[in-house]
């Protein structure tokens, strides 16, 4: 028995939705550890499509458990809006099959607010965030003035609670010339929604000792990408929380013996949204054929995603950051039309070549990548299953990513359809 956490190896969009979706018909459990719907997943099954922002890859299949943790923060209207939406689709949602930590702490309107406020009036200097409110809500975390999901059991706890909160976000208010916010009003809208959450709230690093204790096979689903991560992505223009798989146990209640693979999913070429560094960018035709063919546009935003060359230095920095045991590589089909793929194996800086990324922002913005070029195989890849059956040239291109990545390669994503995988080398079953 294996129990799985899959992270993104890039800037997140690396397509790890189909990967879990593909590895939940072999687990039990599927949990959710960090980020909140600011980072979303979009499944192909028969024909439907499913975008997924809060909830676990795993409530679309029966007979799983899907889990909230409490590194995740909510916004419980959005999650609500969530719920009913993957409902109408025929999905069955109910206490028996989705879990949410009673930790877990809530995103409020204010906290949306506070993002948009800040983006705006950033300027130039803005980090290009989602501004649905992640950001603030993890400061009110750390802060120990944020309201958690276990408040919303009496009307005593959440009045308490947005006394504390509100007494920060006033102030900031009102120094910002905006309208301070009315706390019974608040009040009562949770007040009306506190049921209909707490019907599914569980002390949640209970529930995961008891799958443990039964042998259940538990996939730790990570949202957004290494590259976000508040501590080893490009910071600022990162993500409030901590992306790398480590995650999975702080933001579940979960030992670090849970953790016995870790499966980094790794798109063909690189993407980005957002501001920030980005290497081996294409502002090019190049570029925007990317872009077209992969459908580059966020499931969440509907953001135009940036795209560019594989940057293998980056990709081999998260592996080792990361504990990445072995790569699932999406989106190979994408590069089926290109003459040429060129891949980033090194930068330079300042006239000599360095084999990591900088953590210093200039110095990410300053670096130039440098290239070794491939020949395309101008032949279609869409829908491959067997290894063997691929161009030469792609077969190519796939075993250099390795050596270079110092990492082997399990499987690899020819299509968005969920069977359109050739797999390697099983998680689960190795």
């Amino acid at each position: 028995m294996k129990n799985v956490v899959v992270v993104g190896t890039q800037w997140g969009d690396e397509g790890k939705g189909k990967i879990v979706d593909w590895l939940s018909d072999q687990a039990d459990v599927i949990v959710r550890f960090q980020g909140g719907h600011n980072a979303g997943h979009t499944l192909v099954i028969d024909g439907t499509v499913y975008k997924l922002r809060l909830l676990p890859s795993g409530i679309v299949r029966k007979n799983k458990i899907s889990i909230i943790g409490n590194g995740v923060v909510i916004d419980p209207w959005a999650l609500l809006d969530e719920i009913e939406e993957i409902k109408s689709k025929g999905v069955d949602v109910s206490e028996k099959n989705l879990i949410i930590s009673e930790s877990s702490n809530l995103i409020l309107p204010f906290h949306k607010e506070l993002d948009e406020f800040r983006e705006d009036d950033a300027g130039k200097s803005k980090i290009g965030t989602t501004r649905r409110g992640i950001g603030p809500a993890y400061e009110d975390k750390v802060g120990r003035r944020s309201i958690r999901v276990l408040d919303l059991i009496s009307e005593e706890y959440i009045d308490k609670r947005l006394e504390t909160s509100l007494l920060h976000h006033n102030v900031i208010r009102k120094g910002m010339g905006k309208n301070t916010y009315d706390k019974n009003e608040i009040k009562r809208e949770l007040i009306k929604i506190a049921p209909k959450i707490l019907k599914y709230s569980k002390p949640v690093w209970k529930k995961i000792d008891e799958f443990k204790s039964k042998g259940k096979k538990i996939l730790f689903e990570g949202a957004q990408g290494i590259l976000l991560d508040v501590d080893h992505g490009t910071y600022p223009f990162v993500t409030s929380s901590n992306t790398v798989p480590a995650s999975a146990a702080i933001g579940t209640g979960c030992g670090l013996d849970t953790i016995n693979y870790v499966l980094g999913i790794t798109k063909a070429y690189t993407t980005r949204v957002g501001e920030g560094p980005f290497p081996t960018e294409l502002n090019n035709k190049i570029g925007e054929h990317l872009a077209n063919v992969g459908k580059e546009f966020g499931t969440v935003t509907s953001r135009k995603r940036r795209c560019g060359w594989f940057d293998a230095v980056l990709v081999r920095q998260t592996i080792k950051i990361s504990g990445i045991h072995t790569i699932a590589l999406t989106k190979l089909d994408v590069l089926d039309d290109l003459e040429e793929i060129k891949v980033c194996v090194a930068y330079e800086l300042d006239g000599k070549k360095i084999d990591y990324l900088s953590a210093s922002t200039e110095n990410q913005l300053r670096i130039k990548p440098v290239y070794k070029s491939f020949k395309g195989w101008k032949s279609s890849t869409k829908g491959i299953k067997k290894f063997d059956d691929l161009p030469e040239s792609a077969k190519i291109y796939i075993r250099d990513l390795e050596k270079i990545l110092e990492t082997k390669i399990s499987s690899i994503s020819t299509s968005p359809e969920r069977n359109d995988t050739i797999l390697l080398e099983d998680p689960f079953n190795i």
